[in-house]
């Protein structure tokens, strides 16, 4: 075997880790939740941060109790208020994260850890209206009315605090980015995965090692 070869067959080793093979009904299931997830995905590529603040749809629920307990667990130990206020956000994408490297080092699944990648960046996506109302306060908070009405919100209080509250909208635009980006490798990551487990894990072995060669 080559050098460069070698290289290869390490590259896919790590991005598709997985060593034994699915059942074919898990595969099915796996590649309908990902054409599913894609789907249902689609109109978060190209709502606007004004409407997806108003309209966040119904995974802004899930992503709301792991809010709240970002500001919950680190307040409980007595954290600064700046670090208390910020892993409500924090901890809103750190979550899936965690869980996504729990499937990949753990259970050695990339097809979990890509959909886990996917809730990261769909809550990535979910804190951007709010960082973009730091300065017009108008999204509607969890109490009820407004950051006007409250005086203030999150990252009002953390864009004041870094003098940072004139780029809220050029910051969560940066934001959004990343998460829809990270939606989309997600994606990616997660066919490749079942399209390798299908080809070189769930065919015979002479099959699969013909195709190597």
């Amino acid at each position: 075997m080559s050098a460069l070869t070698s290289f290869i067959y390490r590259l896919l080793g790590c991005a598709f880790p997985r060593e034994t093979p699915r059942p074919v009904w898990n595969l099915a299931a796996s590649a309908l939740l990902m054409l599913g997830l894609i789907i249902w995905s689609a109109p978060y590529f190209k709502i606007s941060l004004d409407d997806l603040g108003f309209e966040p749809g119904v995974m802004h629920g899930v992503h709301l109790v792991i809010h709240e307990a970002g500001h919950a667990i680190p307040m409980i130990f007595g954290a600064p208020q700046t670090f208390v206020v910020f892993m409500g956000s924090g901890l809103q994408v750190l979550f899936p994260l965690g869980i996504a490297a729990a499937f990949y080092f753990k259970n050695r699944d990339a097809f979990g850890a890509a959909v886990c990648l996917w809730w990261a960046g769909h809550a990535a996506l979910d804190v951007a209206p709010y960082i973009a109302d730091a300065r017009a306060l108008e999204l509607p908070l969890l109490g009820g009315g407004t950051g006007k009405e409250i005086e203030g919100h999150d990252w009002e209080y953390l864009l004041s605090h870094w003098h940072a509250l004139k780029q809220d909208t050029r910051i969560a635009a940066q934001v959004a980015l990343a998460g829809r980006l990270t939606m989309a490798a997600a994606f990616v990551w997660g066919l490749a995965t079942l399209a390798f487990e299908a080809w070189f894990l769930n065919t015979p072995a002479e099959t699969a090692d013909e195709a190597r060669d």
